[in-house]
C-alpha cells in the first residue's frame, strides 16, 4: 500500500507507567444500581401483603413508579456535565448511558401509567376511561403529572434516532430542557399520592434529598460555572486562519486560561457571541495543546454554525464551556499508540500526538491531499519527535486504500500491542473499530469519543 509518509527516526519519551483499567465505570454502574435496590426496599419494607389481580397490578404500578422516578433523577444527573464523572467516564459513554436509560426510563413511565389506571379500575371495578378521569381530575398533582408525562413522551418520540436524523444539533440540544420542566411537573404526584411515600417521613426526606442534589448539580455544573468562567477569562477571538477547503482554525485568547485544568485531547462548549452564534454552544476539540494565554480549534464547515466561524471578527466575545471528555493521555495503558484519525477528526489527535509520551504512530486519513488540514504542522511534530506519519487518500488512486486490518498491518506491523486513539466520521470509525479488531486489538484498547448526539 502507498501512503504519503514521513519517516520515523526513532521514539524518544519515557514509557507511561504501567496502569491497572480505570475502575470508575464500574463503580458508577455500581451505584446506580445500588439505588435502584434501594428504590426497591422502599417498595418492599412499605408493602404489607399484595393480594388479588388488582393488588399485583398497582403493586407493579408502584414499582415501575418508583423506577421511574428515580431513573429521571439519574438521566439528568448523568447529563448534569459533572468534572467528577466527564472526564473519568468521557463525555460519549455518559450520553450513550443517558439515551440508553431513558429509553428504559420512558418504558417505566408507560408501563406506571398502564398498570396503575388498570389496577385502580380492577379495585374500583369502574370502566377505563372513567377510572383515567377520575385519577387525572381528583387526585392532587395529578394534572402537572399528566402534563409532565405528554411532555416526557413527546420529548422521547422526537430523540428517536430517526427523528434526531431530521433536526440540527441546536433543534435537538433545547428540546432536551423539556425534559427538565417534565420531571418538575411530575415530581410532586409521586410524594402527595405514592403509597411508599404517603406518611413516610424518611421516605420523603430521602426523595426530597435526591432530588435536590441532582438540581443543585445542574444548576451549578450547567449554568453557574459557565457563566463564572466566562467573566474571568474574557475569551475572545484573535485570529481565525484557513487551514483546507472548508477547514478553519479559530485562535482564541483569554485571562488565566490555565486554571481551566484543560488537556490535549479534550474539547469545550464553544458560545460565540456574535449575530447568530451566541444562542447555542456547539462542541469543538482544542486542535492544540492549551496554553496558558490562548487556544486553538479547528472546525470544518459542517453546517450553518460551523460555516458562520470563518466569518468571525477578532475582537469577538466567547463563553467556552469545559474542558470535558476522557480522549486523554490518563487512558494509555501501552508504551506503542497508534493516532488514527479521518478529516476534521485530526484535531483532539493533533493535540495529542505532539505531547503523549513514547512511541507514537500517526495515520490520517482525507479524501485529497488538500484535505490534510495541519499537515505543515504534523509533519514538523513528526520530525521533532522522531515519529512516523502516514497520510492515506483516497485521491489520487495510487495514495488510497482500504480502512481494513490487512491494510493496517501493513502500516503497522505489531498494531497489536498498541494503544489506539480513534477520531473521525461516524462511518470511518465504524471501519477502523471492525478493522482494528481484526487485527487483534483489544477492544479496551480503543478509544474514541463521539459527537454524534
Amino acid at each position: 500500500m502507498s501512503t504519503l509518509s514521513h519517516p520515523r527516526r526513532g521514539a524518544p519519551g519515557s514509557a507511561p507507567p504501567r496502569r491497572l483499567p480505570s475502575p470508575a465505570p464500574l463503580l458508577a454502574q455500581g451505584a446506580v444500581w445500588a439505588g435502584a435496590v434501594g428504590v426497591l426496599a422502599l417498595w418492599w419494607t412499605g408493602t404489607a401483603s399484595v393480594v388479588g389481580p388488582a393488588g399485583w397490578l398497582t403493586g407493579a404500578g408502584r414499582i415501575t413508579g418508583l423506577l421511574a422516578g428515580y431513573g429521571c433523577a439519574v438521566l439528568v444527573a448523568l447529563m448534569a456535565r459533572v468534572p467528577l464523572l466527564d472526564h473519568s467516564l468521557g463525555t460519549d459513554r455518559l450520553a450513550r448511558w443517558h439515551a440508553m436509560g431513558g429509553r428504559y426510563t420512558l418504558s417505566l413511565v408507560l408501563a406506571h401509567t398502564l398498570l396503575i389506571i388498570w389496577g385502580y379500575t380492577l379495585t374500583s371495578q369502574s370502566g377505563v376511561l372513567h377510572e383515567t378521569t377520575t385519577l387525572v381530575l381528583d387526585y392532587p398533582d395529578m394534572l402537572k403529572a399528566t402534563a409532565g408525562f405528554l411532555v416526557l413522551v413527546g420529548t422521547g418520540v422526537l430523540s428517536a434516532r430517526a427523528a434526531r436524523r431530521r433536526m440540527s444539533y441546536e433543534t435537538w440540544h433545547y428540546l432536551h430542557f423539556a425534559t427538565y420542566l417534565a420531571v418538575f411537573l411530575a415530581f410532586g404526584h409521586q410524594l402527595s399520592n405514592g403509597a411508599d411515600f404517603v406518611g413516610r417521613r424518611p421516605a420523603q426526606l430521602g426523595w426530597y434529598a435526591l432530588y435536590a442534589a441532582v438540581a443543585v448539580l445542574i444548576v451549578w455544573y450547567r449554568f453557574v460555572v459557565p457563566v463564572r468562567r466566562a467573566l474571568r477569562h474574557r475569551l475572545r477571538v484573535a485570529d481565525v486562519r484557513p487551514e483546507a477547503p472548508g477547514v478553519v482554525s479559530v485562535h482564541l485568547t483569554g485571562e488565566r486560561l490555565a486554571e481551566l485544568g484543560a488537556r490535549p485531547g479534550q474539547f469545550f462548549r464553544w458560545r460565540f457571541l456574535a449575530p447568530g452564534l451566541w444562542w447555542t454552544a456547539n462542541p469543538y476539540s482544542l486542535s492544540a495543546p492549551p496554553h496558558p494565554h490562548h487556544l486553538r480549534i479547528t472546525v470544518k464547515e459542517a453546517g450553518g454554525h460551523s460555516a458562520a466561524l470563518a466569518r468571525l471578527r477578532p475582537g469577538t466575545r466567547v463563553w467556552a464551556e469545559g474542558p470535558y471528555g476522557a480522549f486523554t493521555e490518563a487512558r494509555r495503558r501501552s508504551a506503542k499508540v497508534l493516532l488514527l484519525g479521518g478529516g476534521v477528526g485530526i484535531t483532539p489527535l493533533r493535540a495529542l500526538f505532539e505531547t503523549l509520551p513514547g512511541e507514537v504512530t500517526l495515520v490520517y486519513r482525507a479524501r485529497r491531499p488538500e484535505d490534510l488540514a495541519l499537515r505543515a504542522e504534523l509533519d514538523a511534530i513528526a520530525a521533532a519527535r522522531g515519529a512516523a506519519v502516514h497520510y492515506v487518500v483516497d485521491e489520487p488512486a495510487a495514495f488510497s486504500a482500504p480502512l481494513t486490518a490487512r491494510a493496517l498491518k501493513g502500516l503497522i506491523p505489531d498494531l497489536a500491542a498498541h494503544e489506539v486513539y480513534l477520531c473521525g466520521p461516524p462511518g470511518m470509525t465504524g471501519a477502523a473499530r471492525r478493522a482494528l479488531r481484526g487485527a487483534g486489538v483489544p477492544r479496551h484498547r480503543i478509544h474514541h469519543e463521539s459527537f454524534e448526539f
